[in-house]
C-alpha cells in the first residue's frame, strides 16, 4: 500500500500565488526571488495542483516538494497562475495545507484576455484571430478535458475573477488571502510589495524598482468591437467583484 503522503513527508509549502495569468505573476516571482527569507520553487510554475495525472486520493507530495530547496530556514512558496482558474486546484490546496496563504493578482480582464491571446498566438498554439477566439472559439472549451476548461484557449474564462475569488473564499478564510492589482504592482511596486511581505510575515524587500517581464510581442491594438464585446461579457462579474 502506498504510504499516506502527509505522514511520509511532513514538510509543507507556506504560500502560493494562484493567479491570474498575464497579471504580473512573473514580475512578482522575480521580486520575491530576491528575498533572503523566501525560498521559491526552482522554476516559476510547479503545476502540481492542476496535474490531472496525479492520483488525488493519495497525491505524491514528495514529488511536489522536490521543486524546493529545504536546506535553508525560510518560508517557501510557488507561483502557478492557473490554480485559481483550474477546477479543483483550490480544493486540493486546502487538503494539502489548510493554513497556507494564497495571493492573487488581478488585471483588467479585457487587457488580460488580449495579452494571453498574443502569447498563445506568438507561441503557435493559437492560429485564429482574437475576435473569433473570444466568440466562436469559446466552444472549444466544451471539447476539452476537463469539460469546459482549457489551458491555452481560456482567454475569456480566466477573466471571471469574482467567480474565482468566491471559490478561494469557499475554502479559505479571508485572513489567508491577499488580492492585489497588477497595476499597483507595476506603478507602485514598493507599496504593493510591502503588503505582500507583511502578509507573508517577512521583512520588506530592499530593491523594489519597477520591472516588466514577459511583456509579449507587439501585435497592434485590440479592435474597439472586441473591446466593447468583452466589456459586456465581464460587466456582471466586475460588479460582483466590487462587492468583495
Amino acid at each position: 500500500m502506498k504510504p499516506d503522503p502527509v505522514q511520509s513527508d511532513l514538510r509543507q509549502i507556506d504560500f502560493i500565488v494562484v493567479g491570474a495569468q498575464k497579471a504580473g505573476t512573473t514580475a512578482l516571482f522575480d521580486y520575491l526571488g530576491n528575498h533572503s527569507q523566501i525560498g521559491l520553487s526552482g522554476e516559476k510554475e510547479a503545476h502540481f495542483f492542476d496535474d490531472e495525472s496525479q492520483d488525488w486520493p493519495t497525491p505524491d507530495y514528495e514529488a511536489y516538494h522536490r521543486h524546493f530547496d529545504w536546506t535553508a530556514l525560510r518560508i517557501r512558496g510557488e507561483v502557478t497562475p492557473i490554480y485559481a482558474y483550474w477546477p479543483r486546484s483550490i480544493e486540493r490546496i486546502k487538503v494539502y495545507n489548510p493554513a497556507i496563504k494564497l495571493i492573487m493578482l488581478l488585471r483588467d480582464p479585457v487587457e488580460r484576455a488580449w495579452s494571453q491571446w498574443r502569447m498563445e498566438f506568438d507561441r503557435g498554439v493559437e492560429t485564429h484571430d482574437f475576435g473569433w477566439c473570444i466568440r466562436q472559439g469559446r466552444q472549444r472549451l466544451f471539447e476539452a478535458s476537463p469539460w469546459g476548461y482549457h489551458r491555452g484557449f481560456s482567454y475569456v474564462e480566466r477573466g471571471f475573477y469574482a467567480t474565482q475569488i468566491a471559490r478561494l473564499r469557499d475554502y479559505f478564510p479571508v485572513k489567508q488571502l491577499l488580492i492585489i492589482g497588477a497595476n499597483d504592482l507595476r506603478l507602485d511596486p514598493a507599496m504593493t510589495l510591502a503588503k505582500v511581505t507583511q502578509f507573508l510575515g517577512v521583512g520588506e524587500l530592499d530593491h523594489t524598482s519597477a520591472r516588466l517581464v514577459h511583456v509579449g510581442p507587439n501585435m497592434g491594438e485590440m479592435s474597439q468591437a472586441d473591446h466593447d464585446y468583452l466589456r459586456g461579457i465581464y460587466a456582471a462579474d466586475q460588479t460582483r467583484l466590487r462587492l468583495f
